[in-house]
This record gives structure tokens, C-alpha cells and sequence, in this order.
């Protein structure tokens, strides 16, 4: 399952792709990748195309730890205007909603979109499903313990990645039986999450391929690279191209970014490494 439909283009993981991101918020983590205006937002939308970014993912909440759950009308208000324009103006880029809400899912579907990227797996919103079956879309489902504004309070598990794989098994079953079908899946590093259970997640990330769907990564910046090289996200470019080797080497289908070029570099020289006869072979 490795070729999904998106509209009238298909996404092949069988090889990785770059999805870039774009937060319409005040309070993104990484001060950088905040847009506060329509034209700026556009611009990037068409830099990111440019530099090779297949997917771009759209949010107009922050999920950095201890952020707020914003209200669905909030968010609508944030990201409506600029995926009403992108979508009619970038036909040929795949887009992604970030949202955990089922009313900014089907507004965001209905005027073009063709992913939605939930961080709650759909737990948050007992709609969000349903929602994703009747467009048929694909669907990204990450995992996360507690919820943002509380998740990193001590997060502990027996065995993360054991727990990670339990969860997915349970979650693809749940959404195979409600006709969920073309699913991604992220193990959501840093969301609930200390500092070891994400370094035991990228060392282990080849264990989530047994479940036979694509590997979505997000760790461009975040603190598991910059608390590591004592330094902050403004910094982390090269520990976070460091990592997506290691990430693509485990089996990752999809680096989530901000570095949209500097990611589709390390994918090159990923594939010169590993590609025979045009097939990656890891």
C-alpha cells in the first residue's frame, strides 16, 4: 500500500517525499516558519514547489508543548483564505491540512484539499473520521500521549516503540473498519515524548514497516536535535539533516520540514546511496 490517491494525483511512497510546512499561527515554535500575511504565505507556498517540496501542510494551530486546543472556527479563520487561493492557483502541489478538528477537515476537503494530518489519530473528534471516509482522502494519523498542552508532563512508557506499533495496529484496524484506507503513519516524536523515547524512535524507526504503510517523520528542529548540540530551533539545520538520514535509512516515506531544499538534498544523496534500478533497496 504503498501508492495513494490524492484528487487526480497519486502519491508514490515507494520512494521518500518532502512535505513542507507551513504554520499560520503566532505562536509556532519555530519563530521562522510563522506567516502572518496572505502574500508571505503564497511566496513561501511557491518557494517550497520550487525546491521540491511534493506535499505542503497547512495548520493555523500550534501543537508545540503547552499550547491551547483552538476552537475549529479559530483555525477556519487562520488557514480558509490561503487554502482558497492556493489551492486554485497551485494545481499541481499536493496539500495537507493539519488539524485535529472534523469541521476545518471538511471545509478544507471541499474546497481542494487532499490530505488531512491529525495529530490525535482521530481521537479528538469523534467526526473526523466519518469526515475522511466521505472524501475518500488520505489520512495522516500520528501518535501522541495526553494532548499538547499537557503532553510533555513526565511522559512514560514500558516500552515506547512497542507501545507506538500496539497503537497503529489497533488504529489502522479501527480505521479499516470505519473505511479509512489510505493512511500514513507518524510516530509522533516530541509529542509526549522525553528526550530518550525519541532517540529510541529513530533508532528503531524500521520496526513500524511491518505495518505496510507509509512513515511519516517530523523532527525538522525540534528539541530532541537542539537540547542534544545545546543550541535553540534557529539553529538545528544540520543536526536536523543529520537525523533525516538516519530517518530514511529506517524507512521514512515522508519528511515533514521547514528546509524544504536542504531535506530534498539529503533524499538525493539518500537514493544514490541505496537506489538500484531506480527502486530504493533499504
Amino acid at each position: 500500500m504503498m501508492i495513494y490517491r490524492a484528487g487526480d494525483q497519486l502519491l508514490d511512497f515507494r520512494k521518500p517525499l518532502v512535505m513542507g510546512v507551513i504554520n499560520i499561527t503566532p505562536d509556532s515554535f519555530y519563530a521562522q516558519s510563522r506567516m502572518q500575511s496572505l502574500d508571505d504565505t503564497l511566496m513561501k507556498i511557491e518557494k517550497m514547489k520550487e525546491d521540491g517540496a511534493k506535499i505542503v501542510d497547512i495548520g493555523g494551530m500550534s501543537s508545540r508543548p503547552g499550547a491551547a486546543t483552538i476552537s475549529a472556527d479559530e483555525e477556519w479563520e487562520r488557514i480558509g483564505p490561503v487554502i482558497k487561493e492556493v489551492v486554485a492557483s497551485l494545481q499541481d502541489v499536493i496539500f495537507s491540512v493539519d488539524t485535529i478538528h472534523s469541521k476545518v477537515a471538511d471545509k478544507s476537503l471541499n474546497a481542494g484539499v487532499h490530505m488531512i494530518n491529525d495529530i490525535s489519530a482521530g481521537s479528538f473528534d469523534p467526526q473526523m473520521i466519518p469526515t475522511v471516509k466521505d472524501y475518500q482522502a488520505t489520512y495522516i494519523a500520528m501518535h501522541m500521549q495526553g494532548q499538547p498542552s499537557t503532553m510533555q508532563n513526565r511522559p512514560q512508557y514500558d516500552d515506547v516503540v512497542y507501545h507506538i506499533l500496539q497503537f497503529f495496529v489497533n488504529k489502522l484496524r479501527w480505521f479499516e473498519k470505519n473505511g479509512v484506507y489510505d493512511v500514513v503513519i507518524d510516530p509522533g516524536f516530541g509529542f509526549g515524548k522525553t528526550l530518550e523515547h525519541n532517540y529510541d524512535l529513530l533508532r528503531q524507526l524500521h520496526v513500524f514497516k511491518m505495518l505496510e504503510r507509509p512513515l511519516m517523520v517530523g523532527i525538522s528542529r525540534k528539541s530532541m536535535i537542539y537540547k542534544v548540540l545545546k543550541t535553540d530551533a534557529e539553529n538545528a539545520l544540520n543536526g536536523t539533516t543529520a537525523c533525516h538520514m538516519v530517518a530514511l535509512q529506517q524507512g521514512a516515506r515522508i519528511l515533514r520540514v521547514h528546509d524544504v531544499k536542504e531535506a530534498v538534498e539529503t533524499i538525493r544523496l539518500f537514493e544514490e546511496l541505496y537506489s538500484k534500478n531506480g527502486d530504493v533497496q533499504i
